[in-house]
């Protein structure tokens, strides 16, 4: 058999020039959270619903057929079901941060408007076991729909205030969001998709009322596609799904080839997961240990068996 990797391209059929488009998709995962009884709920934005996955069964079925457009999800300290309905890939986003009762079905709208405008798509979401939630709202999607001149990382305290934390110019573009075990340090994913734009992982100090301060750079993938979402291990260390194999416009490079990047607090990389997806967007823990990483990427739910524990609030 010849090298197949070395096969040239029939350029009597196609020219070297000719870009492979994406025409269409019939799915974009994202939002892995994860309940203490080990059914995943992630987010399918193209088709707007949220999916669950049960690993004893190895079913998926639709959990919510009309999710707003959901983001992000997490599972707060009580175990119920945080979503980020967002304003991508279609009409029908409705652009608010909402809470599930899992038991009792009952959906809580927590806030759907700052200053008497709607957000402009939320996009990830990070709960502290004091009640505080912490979520960003950039906007990746039509940006003639922003009402806000900003985009922001909010924090909801317990009665339901609303109010910023962290906005431009100190960060960009926020999306993926974490905290740390100690629920000390904020981390937030700053990625910008314009030329130059930021591809930057940010710590933050965090104090007891919600309050971020003292900006540092953990790790920067500049020019490559950055983080997308992120999660944290007991240890401490950042597991953050990044990186891009085919660049979508100049602001994208191949630097950053995609896989689930683990780094430490202190910005050390510390290795690379390979996914064979182009598209990683989000990752969190499961299984009886948290040693289960979950990785949504493209139209693919991914499990890999991981040697340390994951840390969940939820799961303290």
């Amino acid at each position: 058999m010849p090298d197949l990797h070395a096969t040239p391209l029939p350029t009597d059929l196609v020219s070297p020039q000719t870009v492979l488009e994406n025409p269409a998709a019939v799915a974009f995962l994202e939002g892995p959270a994860v309940h203490s009884d080990s059914r995943v709920f992630f987010s399918d934005i193209w088709n707007n619903r949220i999916l669950c996955f049960n690993p004893w069964m190895r079913e998926t079925t639709v959990f919510r057929s009309d999710s707003g457009r959901t983001n992000g999800n997490l599972f707060d300290h009580q175990q119920r079901l945080l979503s980020c309905e967002g304003n991508e890939f279609g009409p029908g986003g409705r652009r608010r941060l909402v809470r599930t009762n899992l038991a009792t079905g009952e959906v809580e709208v927590l806030t759907e408007q700052f200053e008497g405008k709607p957000y402009n798509s939320p996009n990830d979401v990070a709960a502290r076991s004091n009640g505080q939630i912490f979520f960003t709202d950039p906007c990746y999607g039509d940006r003639s729909t922003m009402q806000l001149a900003h985009e922001s990382v909010y924090c909801v305290s317990p009665t339901g205030a609303v109010r910023v934390i962290l906005t431009q110019p100190q960060v960009q573009r926020p999306n993926g969001i974490a905290l740390s075990p100690d629920e000390g340090t904020l981390y937030v994913v700053d990625s910008c998709p314009v030329v130059g734009g930021n591809r930057k992982i940010w710590a933050f100090d965090l104090a007891e009322n919600g309050d971020a301060s003292h900006p540092r750079v953990v790790f920067d993938f500049a020019p490559g596609r950055g983080g997308d979402g992120m999660a944290v291990l007991q240890s401490g260390d950042l597991v953050i799904a990044a990186g891009i194999a085919r660049p979508r416009g100049p602001h994208e490079t191949t630097e950053v080839p995609p896989g689930v990047y683990v780094v430490s607090p202190r910005g050390e990389l510390r290795g690379r997961i390979p996914v064979p997806e182009d598209v990683l967007t989000n990752l969190t823990f499961g299984g009886d240990d948290l040693r289960t990483l979950y990785i949504t990427a493209g139209k693919t739910l991914f499990a890999l068996r991981i040697q340390q524990p994951g840390w969940l609030v939820h799961r303290r």
